[in-house]
């Protein structure tokens, strides 16, 4: 229900009818962070009505300028779209990639649909059956259709897979799944896709999610995704990133940067406060095989009912200012 939730608003707000966690900042995290806030830096395609913008326009209204000076801080940066698996993903998709295509951007989306997601956690739910999400991956690649995409796939899905979450009977049909999704959204011709590998402090041994990233189809597939919607540092992930792309043979990645300017908070994976804003979307990473830092983690979102925060998905713009205002400039 709360990706639902989250769906509506994000179509609400193009126009239309209507992810667990060590370490501190290194001097390398803050200077990068500093050069990704230089204009121009970024290919990615800005959402105008996203809850941080709309944010910043009635804190503005309200007379809260400082205030909403800072929440630009992550108005005015790309952030990923994740189309709610309840409902038909086309709509959010075909709007945002037209609405970045006519800028020359490229928009950024997070599939996040499988069955048996999250373990029933936070964010349990995903398609009723393989058919479903097959059906569901279908219209959300359609919907891309020639614009210059990137596509996280479906975070947590292998991690969960290694780590045992996900109930053994269902890996096969997983991997399975990953692979046909990979597939289908490559069939795009402008679209790169990163299947999802958790986090350097979940599977601390790398080399545990090679066997299954090649099952998913990762050798189809344009890289892999580490740090979504966690907090470990873009030195920590980076360093392992770039062992686990070794492991595949020179594969590429990319990092979700959206809440790592602080680094993570021990034993606190779900809301932390003390959280700051991380290296601004770029590629340029520094680094060969990252292809891009990438706010995939919407910053200001919800985790889940917890640290006092509302549903995940849900927007909390206490959090958000809180991100805001620890970032460095």
């Amino acid at each position: 229900m709360t990706r639902l939730i989250h769906a509506l608003a994000a179509l609400a707000a193009l126009g239309l009818a209507a992810g667990c966690s060590s370490g501190t900042d290194t001097a390398s995290d803050v200077e990068a962070r500093k050069a990704g806030y230089a204009a121009g830096s970024s290919p990615f395609w800005v959402d105008p009505e996203s809850p941080a913008a709309r944010q910043a326009r009635l804190w503005q209204r309200q007379g809260r300028g400082q205030d909403a000076e800072l929440i630009r801080r992550i108005a005015d940066r790309p952030v990923a779209l994740w189309p709610a698996g309840e409902i038909d993903p086309a709509p959010m998709v075909k709007a945002a990639a037209s609405a970045a295509s006519r800028e020359g951007k490229t928009a950024v989306f997070v599939a996040y649909n499988i069955p048996h997601r999250d373990c029933g956690q936070h964010s349990a739910g995903g398609a009723a059956d393989g058919n479903a999400y097959r059906e569901w991956i279908g219209k959300f690649a359609g919907a891309l259709g020639e614009a210059e995409a990137l596509v996280v796939l479906e975070p947590d899905a292998v991690a969960h897979v290694v780590d045992g979450c996900t109930p053994g009977e269902y890996h096969a049909e997983r991997e399975q799944l990953l692979g046909e999704a990979i597939a289908r959204l490559k069939r795009q011709p402008n679209t790169k896709v990163y299947l999802d590998a958790g986090n350097a402090d979940w599977i601390q041994e790398s080399a545990k999610l090679v066997e299954p990233l090649k099952r998913a189809g990762i050798e189809q597939a344009d890289g892999f995704a580490l740090n979504v919607s966690n907090f470990q540092t873009t030195e920590v992930t980076t360093t392992y990133g770039v062992r686990l792309a070794e492991a595949l043979g020179g594969k590429h990645f990319v990092v979700d940067t959206s809440r790592n300017g602080s680094g993570p908070l021990p034993g606190v994976w779900c809301n932390p406060p003390g959280r700051a804003l991380g290296t601004p979307p770029t590629t340029g990473t520094g680094e060969p095989v990252v292809d891009a830092f990438l706010w995939v983690k919407r910053p200001g979102e919800s985790d889940g009912t917890c640290e006092g925060g509302p549903a995940a998905g849900r927007w909390w713009p206490e959090y958000a200012l809180e991100l805001a205002r620890n970032a460095e400039d």
